[in-house]
């Protein structure tokens, strides 16, 4: 009888000590998850100093943020490639900021434009060029894109505002001085660039 309630006392105590033990582990596991949970929160949270006053900034995933920095990219670069004036200095800078943000098919477009007078067209002709974006649509899964917009082109004789459309792809490079976003613009083209008017100024 007594072996038998001193085995009762040990088989008790080993499932006490037991499940102590798998308690203890879950306890553990779960402070653990939390504590991991607030030192995320906090490091989302960014303290900005303005004349020594902290302001609270906001981190936010940059998957989230990405569709807005394409349309950035997009838009910097049609507005560089597109927005000209009758200034060779102004035309190379602007194409030379706008070739960081595009691959190959950029520089074959512009160097088509180059061979073909367009730019020496601009300078002749005392030419104000003005890119006002309408949309872009994006695809996010194919990393693809199309830009509608309209091109004022105002001359001395007449003013024309002429339709673009332009596609291309989308590329994830890493971040520089140049291209902040660290996005590079692939396989662009123009699908159209006619005009839709043409409105003659008085030449008196």
């Amino acid at each position: 009888m007594i072996i038998k309630n001193i085995e009762a006392k040990i088989r008790l105590a080993t499932f006490v000590a037991a499940g102590s033990f798998l308690t203890a582990i879950i306890i553990s596991l779960i402070c653990c998850s939390y504590a991991y949970k607030q030192v995320a929160n906090s490091e989302k949270s960014i303290y900005v100093l303005n004349n020594n006053v902290a302001l609270q900034a906001s981190q936010t995933d940059m998957v989230m943020n990405r569709p807005a920095e394409y349309r950035s990219v997009i838009d910097l670069f049609h507005a560089l490639f597109f927005s000209l004036t009758p200034d060779d200095k102004f035309i190379e800078y602007q194409m030379k900021k706008a070739m960081y943000l595009i691959d190959e098919s950029g520089v074959q477009q512009y160097n088509n434009l180059k061979e073909n007078g367009y730019f020496n067209s601009i300078l002749s002709s005392s030419s104000v060029l003005t890119l006002q974006t309408d949309s872009i649509s994006l695809d996010m899964p194919r990393h693809y894109f199309r830009f509608y917009g309209k091109i004022k082109i105002d001359r001395r004789s007449s003013t024309v505002v002429r339709s673009l459309i332009t596609e291309g792809t989308l590329k994830d490079i890493r971040r520089s001085d140049n291209n902040s976003h660290g996005v590079l613009i692939t396989n662009w083209k123009t699908l159209e660039n006619k005009d839709l008017e043409d409105v003659q100024k008085n030449s008196f």
